[in-house]
């Protein structure tokens, strides 16, 4: 019997589907030689720093940096995961399971999702690699019958887990210390700070840039001359003009070809579902996986922007039948031969480019959400762009000369619209814009003519602030982070993978980092502060992507697990030596407990309580990291509701108990009294209720 371990519930269906193991038992199929079970993403993960030790529980700096000796994965507190877990557990260590396929997503992540539940159950039986770029029926059964070798993928695995690893040292250790060292929430993240360090500085360009003026003198709309600082001069310039005739003194044409786009690799696409429809990077990540998962897109976590040869043949045999279903490219036709023109078999490492299936013709595109179908015609498009001609044009250059200046017009006109054609088909249906390629400005001008009549205007022209980042914009900069330092043997540097670069953008959004105003995605004042006092190696988005370029070499069997993570714990050892002797006392924010009355001393680390809006609590929460609070709104025995009021804070802190006449019973609608009794267990401050006088 063979065990087959997924990623999600829905890829085992398509797999039981396609294999014919038609018995559901629980949860995982059974039939036909296999047992198809499921996980639900990451069923485990890296286990927090108190599982290591109970003092991390508390923050204090004294006790970083953290770095465990042997690393710790533990399954997910979730009870469904948990219970997941059990029968994954189960199903390996049945006699009849002899071997092990891995059918998680064929990427790092899912390398790491399987690894880790299969070392959790302390399974030995062989593995093998379930590989697919295609969820497509005759993928899968094509996939089974040629099953990669699982050890052939451990580099893959160590990637994923020294990713994992670094992650976790970075944002645990510089999370704790900085948050301590001034005395406020810092979240610190490997990817995360970069790319906020970008945002934050594009928002401080704006606000530093000051606008300059200058001036141009327009000869009939057409031939613009060269800009001058001042009004004065673009007048002189028209003085000039005035008494003198302009001639044009030379017209260049030029032939130039615009070649056909390349296919969409899963950041392109996000970036021009962004600028299309006006989709999150995430929003675009999710409904192209959820096409992937319903058959209709090649797998959509990819870097690529190409094909390899051996599928050249089956790329044309989609040609006819996508032309025939999409709706906005009725009438058109494609030359087969041009998708050699995709072919590119170096550039292609773990996955082609995203593709749309010969599933497409089997479904009613009517019936899809709005959302999904907008996505799916996008990558359509851009295959029909990518196997297109090429778009060719002239350009002219005219140069006029009038009083001693020259004025200059640029024109265009279109000989072949090539590709093009179908991009402004796929625009025009979707009610979009066309490109501003495609726009022709006609010249008809001759050299030494001479212009009757000429008409001189003045324009006023201020130079522009740059642009907030856009989610379009963000990604190109995430992806090209670093890219001076790219070789070939990494096709792509950048900041985080073409799959976590969305949720890196929501992480920091939510954490309140960054907000979206319009389709801008603008810093805040707490990420601008983050950023002004995190460690500048951190910000740096080119030595973060010469981490993600390491990584890659990792994955490649060029660099080794050991050497990396050596690397990483010798920088934390070395930011956090750094920050102990150079933290900016001034910037060190008041304490959230500073300047407030004490109402007595907290029973387990002896600091001072002091009352804040809700509660009477700790002031060394932050340095010692003590969690003592006295709640002011409070319900004994589900029924009994009190106020703990500064008065019977102070007493319960000196004495441990004080006696109340003014509790309410709800279930009883009256008033009585009661002693009511401290009870702090050391984890948490409760109270229980005397009835009996002093």
């Amino acid at each position: 019997m063979k065990l087959v371990i997924c990623e999600k519930p829905s890829q085992a269906k398509s797999y039981s589907e396609a294999m014919k193991v038609t018995a559901k038992k629980g949860n995982y199929f059974e039939g036909n030689g296999y047992l198809i079970t499921w996980c639900y993403g990451h069923l485990a993960g890296l286990a927090n720093p108190d599982v290591y030790d109970e003092k991390y529980k508390k923050w204090v700096f004294e006790d970083l940096p953290i770095l465990p000796d042997s690393w710790q994965v533990v399954v997910d507190s979730e009870s469904g995961k948990r219970k997941q877990f059990k029968v994954i557990k189960e199903l390996l260590n049945r006699k009849d399971v002899t071997e092990v396929i891995c059918g998680t997503d064929a990427g790092r992540e899912g390398e790491l999702i399987f690894r880790h539940v299969y070392n959790l159950a302390k399974c030995k039986k062989p593995v093998k690699r379930l590989w697919l770029s295609s969820m497509e029926e005759s993928a899968i059964i094509s996939g089974f019958a040629n099953l990669k070798n699982g050890d052939d993928y451990m580099n893959l695995y160590h990637s994923a887990f020294c990713r994992s690893k670094a992650d976790w040292l970075v944002g645990m250790n510089f999370t704790r210390a900085f948050s301590i060292l001034y005395n406020k929430k810092m979240n610190i993240g490997r990817v995360q700070t970069p790319t906020l360090a970008m945002i934050a500085e594009r928002k401080a360009a704006i606000l530093g840039f000051v606008k300059e003026k200058s001036y141009a003198v327009k000869l009939n709309d057409t031939a613009v001359s060269e800009k001058v600082k001042t009004l004065e001069e673009a007048d002189k310039i028209v003085a000039d003009c005035s008494c003198s005739v302009a001639t044009v003194t030379s017209v260049t044409r030029e032939k130039k070809t615009i070649k056909p786009p390349k296919l969409y690799d899963l950041c392109t696409l996000q970036r021009e579902g962004n600028r299309i429809f006006g989709y999150t990077a995430q929003q675009t990540l999710d409904l192209v996986q959820s096409l992937y998962e319903k058959k209709l897109c090649s797998y959509p976590r990819t870097d690529s922007q190409h094909i390899t040869d051996d599928m050249a043949d089956s790329v044309t045999n989609l040609l006819t039948p996508l032309v025939e279903k999409m709706p906005f490219n009725v009438g058109k036709s494609y030359n087969p031969k041009n998708v050699q023109r995709l072919v590119n078999n170096r550039l292609v490492t773990d996955h082609y480019a995203v593709l749309p299936t010969s599933e497409v013709s089997k479904f009613d595109l009517d019936t899809f959400p709005e959302t999904e179908r907008n996505i799916l015609f996008l990558v359509t498009s851009k295959l029909f762009c990518a196997i297109g001609e090429n778009h060719v044009y002239e350009s002219v250059k005219a140069e006029i000369e009038c009083g001693g200046h020259i004025f200059t017009a640029h024109g265009k006109s279109v000989t072949a619209e090539g590709w093009r054609e179908s991009e402004r088909l796929f625009k025009a249906f979707m009610g979009r814009k066309s490109s501003d390629d495609t726009e022709e400005t006609i010249l008809d001008f001759t050299e030494g003519q001479i212009l009757e009549n000429a008409d001189f205007t003045i324009g006023e022209y201020w130079t522009k602030p740059p642009a907030h980042y856009t989610e379009d914009t963000l990604l190109k900069a995430m992806e090209r982070a670093g890219a001076s330092d790219t070789t070939e043997e990494v096709e792509r540097s950048g900041l985080g993978t073409p799959a976590t670069r969305g949720e890196t953008i929501e992480k920091i959004i939510r954490r309140g980092f960054a907000k979206r105003d319009k389709k801008n995605i603008v810093c805040t004042d707490a990420g601008a502060e983050l950023i002004s006092l995190a460690p500048k190696q951190l910000t740096s988005a080119k030595f973060t992507a010469n981490w993600e370029d390491e990584l890659a070499r990792m994955a490649q069997g060029k660099v080794s697990p050991e050497a990396f993570m050596s690397d990483v714990e010798t920088l934390v050892k070395e930011i956090l030596k750094a920050a102990e002797n150079s933290v900016d006392k001034s910037r060190v924010a008041d304490s959230a407990f500073a300047k407030r009355e004490v109402v007595g001393k907290c029973p387990r680390c002896g600091g001072d309580v002091v009352e804040q809006s809700k509660t009477f609590s700790c002031s060394n929460y932050k340095s010692k990291g003590c969690k003592f609070a006295l709640w002011k709104e409070n319900k004994f025995f589900t029924s009994v509701r009190a106020k703990i009021t500064k008065p019977i804070a102070v007493a319960l802190l000196k004495d441990g108990k004080i006696f109340v006449d003014r509790l309410y019973s709800a279930k009883k609608d009256r008033t009585f009294g009661a002693t009511i009794v401290l009870e702090d267990n050391g984890e948490y401050a409760n109270y229980r209720l005397e009835f009996t006088r002093k």
